[in-house]
C-alpha cells in the first residue's frame, strides 16, 4: 500500500461512509485538531517523561485515534464494527481518577500560570491549546453530530493536559511562573 493516494489532490477527503467532503470541511477540521493534539503529545513524550506520565500519553494517543475515527463517521457506522474506535464513559473516569492523583501533588493554584516550563510542559501546554480549539470545532458541529461521550472526553482531556504539564514542570523541578 503506498502512502499516497491522489484522491485528495483536488482538495477533498473521503469519510468513513464514503461521503466526499472538502478538506476545509468543519468536521474535517475538528479531527485535524485532534490529529494535531495527538502530534503535540507525541512530542511531549519524546521529551523525556518518566514511565509513569509516558503511558498516560499513550493512552490518551490511542483514544485520540478513537475520538478522530468517530469525528470522520457522521453515519456512526464504524462503532459496530470497530471495537477499538469506541469513546467510552470509563476513558473519562481513568482521566479523572489521572487528574485527581496528579494534583494531590501540586500546590493549589491562586492565580494564572504561564504556559511553559520543560521542553515537556511546554508541549503539554501547547497540546492543550489545541485539544480546546478541537473542542470547540467539535461543538461547532451541532449537538447530534458525535456522541456525548467524544464531546465529554475532549474536554475532560484539556483539564488532563494542564494538570499533566504542571506535573511534568514540578517533577523536572521548573518553578510556574504566576500572571
Amino acid at each position: 500500500m503506498k502512502i499516497y493516494t491522489r484522491t485528495g489532490d483536488a482538495g477533498e477527503t473521503g469519510l468513513f461512509d464514503g461521503t466526499r467532503v472538502s478538506k476545509a470541511d468543519p468536521r474535517v477540521d475538528a479531527y485535524g485538531a485532534i490529529d494535531e493534539t495527538n502530534a503535540w503529545l507525541g512530542l511531549a513524550r519524546a521529551s523525556g517523561l518518566d514511565a509513569e506520565l509516558a503511558g498516560m500519553l499513550e493512552t490518551i494517543q490511542r483514544d485520540l485515534f478513537a475520538v478522530g475515527a468517530r469525528l470522520a463517521d457522521p453515519a456512526q457506522r464504524i462503532a459496530e464494527r470497530v471495537t477499538k474506535a469506541a469513546v467510552r464513559a470509563e476513558a473519562i473516569a481513568q482521566m479523572e481518577s489521572w487528574i485527581d492523583a496528579l494534583e494531590g501533588d501540586l500546590p493549589p493554584l491562586r492565580r494564572f500560570i504561564l504556559a511553559g516550563g520543560s521542553p515537556a510542559g511546554a508541549a503539554l501546554h501547547l497540546a492543550r491549546t489545541v485539544c480546546r480549539r478541537a473542542e470547540r470545532r467539535i461543538v461547532s458541529l451541532g449537538a447530534d453530530a458525535v456522541e456525548p461521550e467524544v464531546l465529554a472526553y475532549v474536554n475532560r482531556l484539556s483539564d488532563f493536559l494542564f494538570v499533566l504539564a504542571r506535573a511534568v514542570n514540578k517533577r523536572a523541578g521548573v518553578v510556574e511562573i504566576q500572571w
